[in-house]
């Protein structure tokens, strides 16, 4: 009998760690571990237990649960282990620092106990490390390591365990495992002030399903436009394995296959290209865990970020006066999620307008979003700060008002999320820097002037970086 320790997969299709305990009867595990939960936010925790109570059932349709415990896994995994009489747990691998701390923990205490231990490679196609340069070094620019990423072969989905595969056990039969799954308020977190989508893999494969059948072949010309909501809506799905990456791409290839143009066939391929972002900026976090909070590109001097209190405040509350910063930023609030473009402008409006340190937003993300995920939190905020691997230049500084006119021309998406710019035309809102008093007070009382000239904070932003560099 082996054990497989659930953490970021919870499904029991296409699974290849519990796919390797159930060689021999599997019995699944979870455990809510207080150093995790440490970096927990309700938006995330409440789409976890979603997901936790979804694959339960799943065993429980097999005949059978799923322990859950809580506490040091280091201490629980080899306890239950060897009070279960496993001769080995397998878990797929994470690859965060914080992740490979701790079950670098759990082997060592595994092996005192003289049981078996086996990390098998799960969340992404290639595994960090696997696609490296001509001299063997990890990829720092995004271009080159895709087109090996694309041109790797990708393993197929596997089945999940049929109930013969899996060991009869009771979660709450042993001091260590807990009778039911614990709530929100239980584990010390309030509920989140957001509406979370439902999780499970059921949900996933509908949002799989859904994108695949329309939005993916027009992908790449509709991605950029946030009140289209044109995208999958996966991250979440894919941060907590709630369904596996194999299964993903196996669906985007049979769209591709079924694509009736070459404009819908390069769609498809734009959307797997998104998925090869995930894996670079795993590969990113893999070489270089520091990354985590520390600048990954070096300057000659540190970066004289501005200490704005009061900036930071209205960048969180959405009361910039830069309409598409504050509805993508209400849209955090309000769905726990914010459209990728949208993400950019906004971590280039905090770095660049703002000229506050991209920590403090990682941090706000990191508390809000339900799909956050280290690796690509951390590496998109340090393209937008220029201080990042292959990173957005730091003499390009995105113009927020010209990028809403570009991308939500109609202000359709200012509008859902900024109610009070609602019976304003279009075109005044993507002219609010040029108003006057007045003209805003007239069109909208109640919403803000800017609160930085966007012009002077662009050419503030390129002499502190300058300055960083040693330019000046």
């Amino acid at each position: 009998m082996n054990l497989h320790w659930h953490r970021r997969d919870l499904r029991l299709d296409d699974n290849r760690g519990l796919a390797a305990a159930a060689e021999g009867e599997a019995i699944g595990l979870f455990v809510f571990d207080p150093t995790v939960l440490d970096h927990a936010a309700p938006p995330r925790l409440s789409f976890m237990l979603d997901a936790l109570d979804s694959l339960q059932a799943e065993y429980e349709d097999r005949g059978t649960d799923l322990l859950v415990a809580h506490g040091n896994p280091v201490e629980l995994v080899p306890a239950i282990a060897d009070e279960s009489d496993v001769s080995t747990v397998t878990w797929c691998a994470d690859y965060s620092g914080l992740a490979r701390e701790r079950d670098a923990a759990v082997r060592r205490a595994l092996d005192d106990e003289g049981i078996e231990r086996r990390a098998v490679h799960d969340a992404v196609h290639q595994k960090p490390g696997s696609i490296t340069t001509n001299s063997g070094d990890p990829y720092k620019v995004f271009t080159y390591f895709s087109k090996k990423w694309h041109d790797r072969e990708k393993k197929e989905p596997l089945d999940p365990p049929a109930a013969d595969d899996l060991a009869a056990v009771e979660s709450g039969a042993s001091e260590h495992t807990l009778d039911e799954l614990p709530t929100l308020s239980d584990l010390g977190f309030d509920e989140p002030d957001a509406d979370i989508p439902p999780a499970g893999t059921d949900h996933a494969r509908e949002r799989l399903e859904s994108f695949c059948a329309g939005d993916i072949y027009s992908y790449d010309e509709r991605r950029d436009y946030p009140a289209d909501r044109s995208t999958s809506r996966l991250s979440a799905d894919l941060k907590y394995g709630t369904i596996g990456i194999r299964e993903v791409y196996q669906a985007t290839d049979r769209a591709h296959a079924d694509a009736d143009s070459e404009s819908e066939r390069e769609s498809v391929f734009e959307f797997q290209d998104q998925l090869a972002w995930r894996e670079f900026y795993t590969q990113v976090l893999w070489d270089r865990p520091d990354a985590v909070t520390e600048n990954y590109k070096s300057y000659e001097r540190p970066i004289e970020w501005n200490d704005d209190p009061e900036g930071l405040q209205a960048w969180k509350d959405g009361e910039t006066g830069y309409p598409i910063v504050d509805a993508g930023m209400r849209q955090l609030r309000d769905e726990a999620f914010m459209h990728n473009r949208v993400r950019m402008i906004v971590a280039s409006f905090l770095t660049k307008d703002l000229l506050i340190d991209w920590r403090e937003g990682y941090d706000w993300f990191r508390e809000l979003l339900v799909d956050h995920d280290t690796a690509n939190d951390n590496g998109g905020w340090q393209w937008a700060a220029s201080t990042g691997t292959d990173a957005q230049p730091y003499f390009r500084v995105f113009n927020p008002m010209t990028q809403g006119e570009r991308y939500d021309p109609d202000a359709e998406y200012i509008k859902r999320y900024v109610p009070e710019l609602e019976s304003v035309p279009a075109e005044t809102i993507h002219s609010w820097h040029e108003l006057d008093e007045g003209a805003r007070q007239m069109h909208a009382p109640e919403y803000p002037a800017p609160i930085v000239d966007h012009s002077e904070r662009r050419e503030a932003a390129i002499e502190m970086f300058e300055r960083a560099r040693g330019d000046g």
